[in-house]
């Protein structure tokens, strides 16, 4: 009995082969699909569960689906933990490889006690073709199935909540970028790009940060408040962007600021060269083509480009362009820096607050200059720079974070003499942490102390001689300029002078000039006024 019933139920499946073997390879694919659809149908009278398919490629051009990916990185720490075949990838700006289950293989997430599965799937090319990457070829898709009854709560709550912790996940293991703008003839063409990049490896934090105890936490919950507040800037209708102006004296961090910037907020960071943008249409492009959660820096903008004085060159166009016609290689000089860059000051505030900086969110935008009076204050108003970080000289809170970073002390005898010194004493940070750093493995904190109290002492004597020769020469500039006045005070006395004696013996100005006689020249000829009256010369 056994036997016989094995054997019809081989001879059947063997039919069924036979026939879909047949079907597969001489029904045309058109009719293929006219009777998979009406079999699926009938199947789904049966079958109680809904099948969700999430292809790699989507949309006309093909382009990657960020959903694929994210599914694949969501479900990276499942895979490695149920599933029985592995694929190991590297995934591109990534520091860490994705474990993820191989093709025809099966995983099960649960979500609010409803019970998912997850398989990943390929299907060959219909048509066959010579590809030195045939891999490539194949479709590649991630298929969720789930009980019908419960198709409500996925399509609404749970597939949101796998995209989200997908790209969570993958922003957390991605490895951060450094980025410079290229030149635009450098934009077009193969594996060629508006940005290259660097691996951002800096290691600078908020701890490290020599500044004041008290601005730091500031700043910080300055810049942690801004990364959670997507819904708090979409409820009062601005732009996700911040503005920070860093100014200072060059020496007092403020490169390290971004830096630790970024690594608090695990930002890339886009470090914009102003002197290779050629135009305000190529730096839209740019500005267009960074990522969210990104710190774009300009650093030293008053010296970048001249967008601070345009306005009053404006002034000045018509006395300037005569001069320029007369001079050929001022004129082509101006021609060159023409060439070179025409980004005008409106086109940079277009971009950072204007409609395009609508486009993208989660960014903030950083500029730094030694000479902030120098800026347009249309630049760094509030509402593009909305906060204004001043970075000084070095305190003493400062100075005690230094002493913990290179010497590794909180306190020592001499503390008390430098918190006197820094007092008195401009000095920036940068020089404080050279005096600082051990200059061999035999020195000691103190004899790196005793070197910073000595720069102290050297810098606070070479203010000191530098404030008394401005005073000098500004002494020397205003007894200058007093015996100028006075000199330009006495010539008009001695000129309202002349003209009242003359007025006086009744000498008319107007008989004078006609006559062809000129004030200054009868005073020159010896003839004075007085010898006029005698002769009888009357006025009139």
């Amino acid at each position: 009995m056994m036997g016989e019933m094995w054997s019809h139920v081989g001879s059947t499946m063997g039919t069924l082969m036979l026939v879909y073997t047949i079907f597969k390879k001489f029904f045309p694919y058109h009719l293929q699909d006219y009777f998979e659809n009406y079999f699926k149908k009938l199947v789904s009278f049966a079958y109680p569960y809904v099948q969700i398919t999430f292809d790699e490629f989507t949309g006309e051009r093909m382009k990657r689906s960020e959903a694929y990916y994210a599914i694949k990185t969501y479900l990276s720490d499942k895979s490695s933990a149920s599933a029985k075949r592995l694929k190991v990838d590297v995934v591109h700006d990534s520091h860490s490889v994705v474990l993820s289950m191989d093709y025809n293989e099966e995983v099960t997430d649960e979500f609010q006690g409803v019970k998912l599965w997850w398989s990943a799937k390929k299907t060959p090319p219909r048509t066959q073709r010579i590809s030195w990457y045939p891999d490539d070829d194949d479709k590649k898709f991630y298929t969720l199935t789930v009980h019908k009854r419960h198709r409500e709560l996925i399509t609404q709550s749970y597939i949101s909540h796998v995209l989200k912790e997908g790209k969570a996940i993958a922003t957390k293991n991605r490895q951060r970028k450094l980025y410079s703008n290229n030149p635009s003839h450098n934009w077009y063409g193969y594996k060629r790009s508006k940005w290259s990049n660097a691996v951002f490896e800096h290691p600078a934090t908020f701890d490290t940060l020599a500044m004041d105890t008290k601005e730091k936490e500031e700043i910080k919950n300055d810049l942690i408040k801004f990364s959670k507040g997507k819904d708090y800037y979409c409820r009062i209708g601005k732009a996700w962007k911040r503005g920070y102006l860093l100014y200072g004296p060059p020496g007092t961090g403020k490169s390290s600021m971004i830096a630790a910037m970024a690594n608090l907020l695990d930002y890339d960071v886009y470090d914009l060269e102003l002197t290779a943008v050629k135009e305000n249409t190529e730096l839209r492009r740019l500005l267009i083509d960074t990522s969210n959660k990104s710190i774009v820096v300009i650093e030293d903008i008053d010296c970048s480009l001249d967008l601070t004085g345009q306005r009053e060159k404006k002034k000045k166009t018509k006395e300037k362009d005569s001069n320029e016609e007369l001079d050929p290689v001022a004129k082509k000089v101006k021609e060159e820096e023409k060439k070179e860059s025409k980004v005008t000051l409106s086109g940079l505030l277009n971009c950072i607050d204007g409609l395009w900086s609508a486009c993208g969110g989660e960014r903030i935008i950083i500029f730094t200059t030694n000479h902030v009076e120098k800026l347009d204050p249309a630049l760094i108003r509030r509402g593009r720079m909305d906060k204004h970080i001043e970075m000084s000289y070095c305190c003493f809170d400062a100075f005690k974070v230094l002493a913990k970073n290179y010497l590794e002390i909180d306190s020592h005898s001499l503390f008390g003499e430098i918190e006197r010194l820094l007092g008195e004493t401009k000095i920036t940070p940068a020089d404080v942490a050279e005096n600082l750093m051990p200059k061999s493995d035999y020195d000691k904190e103190e004899t790196c102390l005793e070197r910073l109290i000595e720069a102290l002492k050297a810098a606070k004597e070479e203010a000191i001689k530098k404030a008394e020769e401005e005073a000098r020469v500004k002494a020397e500039k205003e007894v200058k300029q007093k015996q100028q006045t006075e000199k330009e005070e006495k010539e008009k006395e001695q000129a309202a002078k002349d003209v009242k004696e003359v007025k006086e013996n009744g000498v008319a100005a107007e008989e004078v000039k006609e006559n062809g006689v000129a004030a200054k020249e009868v005073k020159e000829n010896g003839v004075a006024a007085k010898e006029v009256k005698e002769n009888g010369v009357a006025a009139k």
